[in-house]
């Protein structure tokens, strides 16, 4: 036994992590041992490291994830506190999540008792191709796809469209200018979705109605009318993709990011799940924040994204007329892009593996 250090067992129940736990926490380069015995493998533990361990286990108690842990204990005090703010504001808007949910099911449950609610909208229709045209690519093939069709979700003065697949997620609004009914949440099948397209195309710079309800939808405009049945599925939560916090945040114009990715090399890759071969193209960001399209290896502080390059290309073309903004957060975490003209309007790609 090491004099003055503390055995894994006495460190687990004197800071109240357990010992599986500080095995995780040192594996994940999180929090390790004082010192490790070279013959035996135990963790001893020094005396200092007990505000620390304690620390964790607090900060774990409340959820926050592995890597701002480790900023709260490496950072600097501004740093620390920084993280902790962040954490507290997704708290909170995960349990604005939450009440949101279980107003969904009280909801629900009401319906078994009363007649089905309608809820009706009226739009700009030039708006709703413009938020239609965002989302639509998100959708993909029929044989890829998870969830068949838009979510259209009604939610006080704001129409937003959600559309995925299992690789990419497209998000936009438009103002309503009336509303009459309940919030509503209701998957448009595809073909209600590219019929609603066609008729919006017709109107031009008229005004669309929606009619959104559990067991139809409709939409007239111009004297026409397109109907359809919402999917019969839960749409993915996918809130909590919104909330993901960038490490680097950079605005290029849409035109130089398309004529970058037609022009670098790109390597493709197959998909397991369907064995489809994509082109991948390399996104790299130097840590002063400048942009290169398949310029290899990130510099010291710097981040690299592998991502579909038709995806990327697609996402571009949903929105950007002139300048967008690119959000990376990491390797593996999802690139985010944004329209400054249209702050509800974006799209997250999934990256590719390293």
């Amino acid at each position: 036994m090491d004099s003055g250090l503390h055995s894994i067992g006495e460190t687990a129940r004197l800071s109240g992590l357990s010992i599986s736990a500080l095995r995780f926490y040192d594996g994940a380069g999180v929090f390790g041992p004082a010192r490790v015995d070279p013959q035996t493998g135990y963790r001893w533990y020094a005396p200092e490291q007990l505000a620390d361990a304690r620390l964790i286990a607090r900060l774990r108690r409340v959820g926050m994830p592995l890597a701002d842990v480790s900023r709260v204990l490496a950072g600097r005090p501004g740093e620390a506190a920084a993280a902790l703010d962040a954490h507290l504001r997704r708290l909170e808007e995960g349990l604005a999540d939450a009440r949101r949910e279980l107003s969904t099911v009280r909801h629900l449950l009401e319906l078994r008792e009363k007649p089905v609610q309608t809820t009706r909208l009226t739009l700009p229709a030039a708006e709703l191709a413009a938020a239609l045209d965002a989302v639509r690519f998100a959708v993909g093939l029929e044989q890829h796809r998870r969830v068949a069709g838009v979510l259209f979700e009604a939610d006080g003065a704001v129409l937003r469209l959600v559309a995925t697949d299992r690789y990419r997620l497209a998000v936009s609004e438009a103002a309503p200018r009336t509303v009459e009914g309940p919030s509503v949440a209701v998957l448009a099948p595809t073909a209600f979705v590219d019929g609603l397209r066609g008729l919006l195309a017709a109107v031009g710079d008229g005004v669309a109605e929606l009619t959104l309800a559990e067991g139809a939808l409709t939409a007239v405009a111009a004297g026409r009318e397109v109907t359809g049945s919402p999917v019969p599925a839960d749409f993915p939560d996918y809130r909590p993709m919104l909330r993901l916090e960038p490490v680097h945040r950079v605005e290029v114009a849409a035109d130089v990011l398309r004529d970058g990715l037609g022009a670098a090399p790109v390597r493709t890759e197959r998909r397991d799940q369907d064995g489809v071969d994509f082109p991948v193209s390399e996104l790299t960001v130097s840590a002063d924040g400048v942009l290169t399209v398949g310029g290899g290896a990130a510099a010291e502080d710097g981040l690299c994204v592998r991502v579909n390059r038709d995806f990327l290309l697609e996402a571009v073309g949903a929105g950007a007329r002139g300048q967008l903004v690119l959000e990376l957060g990491g390797p593996v975490a999802p690139l985010a892009v944004r329209f400054p003209d249209r702050a509800g309007t974006f799209s997250l790609l999934m990256p590719t593996a390293p």
